[in-house]
């Protein structure tokens, strides 16, 4: 089984470095190119039979967009959302590491990851979630699948870490995941291996 993974295209909280958390941000122009390049390039590349997106805003039209070339059924479905943010909601990043350095990775390490803030979720609860997705998704697939996961930057983080023996803090730390950045994982007889990461088609 082949599994690619792809984070949404660019909003406009992107550019302005806003936690958009379940926000209904949308794509800005050059984000619809990129889900539409992308989509094209999958296309030419991989005979994809599903997509499995998270239900959120900016994955539901960076899906619609891919599939304008990739045709395949899509299922919507909660545990590939973006970390619930509650209160932090639209905070920038820089908000966060110097007004409530408590929650910022890089200040407190994995003490912050299981930090939740007021009306949202730790990134502890969204990695127990995300995995819970993933185990479904592979328990379901078939040896001759190739599926197409449509997330956001932070399930992905924590999906890929994880896969590779990465903590919460360094699957984090060790990568910047672009818009719409393409990545592939081999799931072969149960183990499961992160054979491209990062790359992006546009």
């Amino acid at each position: 089984m082949r599994v690619l993974v792809v984070r949404h295209g660019e909003t406009h909280w992107n550019r302005e470095r806003r936690m958009q958390g379940w926000a209904p941000s949308q794509l800005t122009e050059a984000g619809q190119e990129q889900a539409r390049v992308t989509g094209e390039r999958l296309a030419a590349e991989y005979d994809i039979s599903h997509i499995y997106a998270s239900d959120l805003t900016r994955t539901r039209e960076t899906t619609a967009l891919i599939r304008e070339s990739v045709a395949a059924a899509v299922t919507f479905d909660a545990a590939w959302r973006e970390r619930d943010l509650g209160v932090y909601q639209g905070l920038t990043y820089d908000d966060i590491t110097e007004r409530f350095p408590e929650f910022s990775l890089q200040r407190a390490g994995l003490e912050a990851a299981a930090k939740v803030p007021d009306g949202g979720e730790s990134i502890v609860q969204v990695r127990e979630r995300v995995l819970g997705g993933w185990q479904e998704l592979t328990a379901n697939g078939h040896d001759d699948d190739t599926v197409l996961v449509v997330s956001h930057g932070g399930p992905l983080y924590l999906l890929l870490g994880h896969l590779q023996g990465h903590d919460i803090v360094e699957s984090y730390m060790r990568m910047n995941l672009q818009n719409c950045a393409v990545s592939e994982i081999a799931v072969e007889d149960g183990d499961a291996r992160v054979v491209r990461e990062n790359e992006t088609p546009y």
